[in-house]
């Protein structure tokens, strides 16, 4: 939700410095006189002037830092933003920041965890999305932190949050992955990020942090009269095997939509509900299959299949529960499992240069025990960030049944491996034999996608692929080699189009390709031919179509080159008419 802001400027060099911040944040503008007035109106203020005007407005009206706005104040210069109330709770030291980044200021922030490079274990909640237990000890836990007391970190599942914390782990804090290691004799402090509920050993400071990873699945009973409890007790249903309340997605199947309980979830507006059909859930399988609900729902599963479902065929975790007039279900998504299981990511390496992987392919890597990479067609530089002690292996020499074999080697001994694959996997990927493998033997995967060289060809072209009014669709396609193509996507006929077209792995065969494409596009249209898109070794060769051949052959380009064909290549003709003409509403709205 987007913060009220409030912005309260003394001098005329305050309203030059106003104007600007305007242009990034929306702000609301006040004088110091309507402060007080104002004061709980706002989630944020910031003063541009002298500090001391600033602290002799705010000082009658601080009460407490859970509930006092954050107040920033900026120099009439615009040279230093200081923090100066609610750093952590309420994000002053955040706005500072950002305020300085957009001033090109100096931030001042004096919070002890900031400047020591310590988690704000106060901010934590709200920036990862959990929910905070043991919140009446949270000072003294901020206490012991800071002051760099033993800590232990006990991580049960992983999300955005948790890999933060590993990255940034400080020297004083231990990973523990199960809460026997947390040892008063070894620690003062412990950290918990868990749905599940634990035990903390006696003479522990604790403070645990529910992380909101899993989905619920629910049936009901026809109109049930206690329907305003049932979320509280399927809560005490959960509690029972062990579980917090740690979802905010409910599914169920789609007949009960206008159930007064679902009604009251959706009211609620914390919650999202979902549904499927009988058709959908009765197509996955379950531990608990009923005779009874497949005759009445026409599905042998509500609550378990559609907490499968709704986490993306993710883990149970709680088997179904029956109360009296529910029955309810807890899955968590295999994303968010710190897997005792093997799992797989395929990874799209981007077209070449390391900088180009995503930064969450980067994470990836540095996780992986074993990373299987196309060496032939995926830089080795990109495996550089590899963790000490995994294991990194070209397929380049391996057949898929030795791909396989390896990878669920690995994945038996309950490692995290990384198949990394050129530009996006699944474009030209050869993924489908290895996911068919995965899902023969029932090992868990997933998909990190990748930057493809056909947007790589663009950049590097500095072109854009679409021109307004001459071509709107971009083709992604190859030659027909080795493999047969479809006989409704033979390359004249895509041709007919005149598009823009980014031809895959056909440098070999750009005899039959060229001879293919003259059949549509005219002999001068624009051509480039990119060799290693992003390597240390691009080569780019530009020209026209009934040349394409032989520039492919006179420079020896092999397999790893993307052919374009298209009037986009270089195209700058008539732009800027062209956008004044179509585009003036955004200008308008820009001024």
């Amino acid at each position: 939700m987007q913060k009220k802001i409030a912005v309260v400027h003394i001098t005329q060099a305050g309203m030059r410095i106003a104007r600007t911040l305007q242009s990034v944040f929306s702000l609301n503008h006040l004088s110091r006189n309507e402060v007080a007035e104002r004061w709980h109106d706002y989630d944020a203020f910031i003063f541009i002037g002298a500090m001391g005007i600033c602290v002799r407005t705010i000082a009658p009206l601080v009460e407490d830092k859970h509930t006092d706005p954050a107040v920033i104040c900026v120099d009439s210069m615009g040279q230093h933003v200081v923090s100066v109330l609610s750093g952590h709770v309420g994000g002053a030291n955040d706005l500072t920041t950002r305020v300085a980044r957009a001033l090109g200021a100096r931030p001042v922030i004096t919070t002890q965890s900031d400047n020591a490079g310590l988690w704000a274990l106060d901010t934590l909640e709200e920036r990862f999305d959990w929910e905070t237990r043991d919140t009446a000890r949270m000072n003294a836990c901020i206490f012991a932190f800071v002051n760099r007391k033993p800590t232990a970190l006990l991580l049960e599942i992983r999300d955005e949050g948790t890999e933060y914390m590993e990255k940034t782990l400080p020297e004083h804090v231990t990973i523990i992955s199960d809460i026997s290691q947390a040892d008063p004799q070894k620690y003062e402090l412990l950290i918990m990020v868990t749905p599940y509920r634990r035990e903390v050993p006696q003479g522990l400071l604790s403070l645990h942090f529910v992380p909101m990873v899993g989905t619920i699945g629910f049936g009901l009973a026809h109109h049930p009269e206690n329907y305003e409890q049932i979320n509280d007790l399927m809560d005490e249903a959960l509690a029972s095997a062990g579980l917090m309340p740690c979802a905010r997605r409910y599914c169920t199947i789609d007949v009960k939509a206008d159930e007064p309980f679902v009604k009251l979830l959706r009211e609620e507006d914390l919650e999202e509900v979902k549904f499927f059909t009988a058709q959908q859930l009765a197509a996955v399988e379950v531990p608990n299959p009923s005779d009874t609900v497949a005759k009445h729902v026409g599905t042998p599963s509500v609550c378990e299949a559609a907490a499968i479902l709704g986490s993306d065929h993710g883990k149970l975790i709680v088997p179904k529960i029956k109360g009296e007039n529910f029955t309810v279900a807890l899955a968590i998504g295999h994303k968010y499992l710190r897997h005792q299981q093997g799992f797989i990511e395929i990874v799209g390496a981007g077209p070449g240069d390391p900088d180009l992987v995503s930064v969450r392919g980067r994470r990836m890597l540095e996780r992986a025990d074993l990373i299987l990479y196309a060496g032939s067609l995926v830089p080795r530089e990109l495996t550089d960030c590899a963790k000490p002690g995994a294991v990194v292996r070209s397929s380049a020499d391996m057949d898929l049944e030795q791909q396989c074999a390896l990878m669920k080697e690995f994945y038996d001994q309950g490692k995290f491996i990384v198949r990394l694959h050129t530009g996006d996997p699944c474009i030209f990927g050869a993924i489908q034999e290895q996911m068919a493998y995965f899902d023969q033997h029932g090992m868990q995967y997933h998909i990190t996608p990748g930057i493809s060289s056909f947007l790589a060809a663009a950049a590097e072209l500095r072109s854009q692929f679409t021109i307004p009014e001459r071509t709107q669709t971009i083709i992604l396609t190859r030659g027909e080699g080795r493999t047969p193509m479809p006989e409704k996507e033979q390359l004249h006929l895509l041709a007919r189009s005149q598009s823009t077209m980014c031809i895959f792995l056909s440098a070999a065969i750009v005899d039959d390709v060229q001879c293919e494409l003259l059949m549509e596009y005219p002999e001068d249209t624009p051509v480039a031919a990119c060799y290693h898109l992003t390597w240390p070794d691009q080569r780019i060769y530009r020209g026209v179509l009934k040349n394409l051949a032989r520039i492919v052959h006179d420079n020896n380009l092999t397999l790893t080159t993307m052919l374009v064909v298209g009037e986009a290549i270089d195209n700058r003709k008539g732009l800027s008419e062209l956008y004044n003409k179509h585009f003036t509403h955004l200008y308008r709205q820009g001024n």
